[in-house]
């Protein structure tokens, strides 16, 4: 694997992880489109762990409160903000990671590897997102987040399994649905990533922790600090931008890639 096809690969990752447009489809793509070589589970891994670090940086105080409020709940106390975040966050990962095991056990989730697949989800969950962002109502914060809405937003996730859903893009749908602002929306999808990259990644990991060499954990850190630049740099611009910019730009871009998608793949 050169240099530039490591770069281009974390950088593709740090930029789609958290905005809308699913950072695993266009993972899909690069292969499919430009004849590149399959980057392997390993820098797989390793991207998705910078973009974890980026996600923990940027939200620290949240994720602080959690991590507290973790250790209450181990404890059988859900008595603060710290320990109810921690408590729905874990009950919103528990479809992703159910649905995931479905998928790896039936092998669909290679089937589902498919450029007129990303086509379609790019297209269709791109109209859906702006639906519910014109549509949706801005009374909730982060602080109203309940049991119900997690669980909903959870179940919301776990349709991300198809390439080029988006995670990030599909949540945010969900949060704007149950009336959540547009800030807020971001904000609990981001959380929300947390566990779901953890639980992903850990499940990779195993797979490919034994077929390691100095080579591969050398590539792996290159790609893992690349990502992590570039998804501080595209969550900070994007979280910046919410607060007066709604997500139709996202959605434009969605279009237009999953019509030429699925130009591609139909002719």
């Amino acid at each position: 694997m050169t240099l530039f096809h490591l770069l281009l690969v974390a950088v593709i990752q740090g930029i789609t992880e958290f905005l809308p447009v699913s950072s695993s489809g266009h993972l899909i793509l690069l292969p499919n489109l430009t004849g590149m070589a399959d980057q392997g589970q390993a820098i797989d891994v390793a991207v998705h762990v910078g973009t974890l670090l980026a996600v923990i940086l940027y939200f620290w105080r949240d994720v602080a409160a959690a991590l507290v409020g973790l250790g209450r709940l181990v404890r059988g106390r859900a008595d603060t903000p710290g320990a109810k975040l921690a408590l729905l966050l874990i009950i919103a990962t528990v479809p992703v990671v159910l649905a995931g095991l479905v998928l790896k056990l039936t092998g669909l989730d290679d089937a589902l590897r498919s450029v007129a697949v990303i086509g379609w989800t790019m297209l269709i969950f791109g109209i859906v997102l702006y639906w519910a962002d014109q549509r949706g109502a801005e009374t909730r914060s982060t602080g109203d987040w309940t049991l119900r809405h997690g669980i909903i937003m959870g179940l919301w996730q776990a349709v991300a399994l198809i390439p080029g859903t988006s995670r990030s893009g599909i949540t945010i749908t969900g949060g704007r649905l149950l009336g959540y602002a547009r800030e807020d929306a971001a904000r609990l999808s981001m959380l929300m990533s947390i566990p779901t990259i953890i639980a992903s990644g850990t499940l990779l990991g195993l797979e490919v922790a034994q077929t390691g060499n100095p080579d591969m954990w050398r590539a792996a850190g290159i790609g893992a600090a690349f990502a992590f630049v570039a998804a501080l740099l595209a969550l900070t611009l994007m979280m910046r931008l919410l607060r007066s910019v709604s997500f139709t730009p996202y959605v434009i871009y969605r279009v237009i890639l999953g019509l030429i998608l699925l130009a591609v793949a139909y002719t």
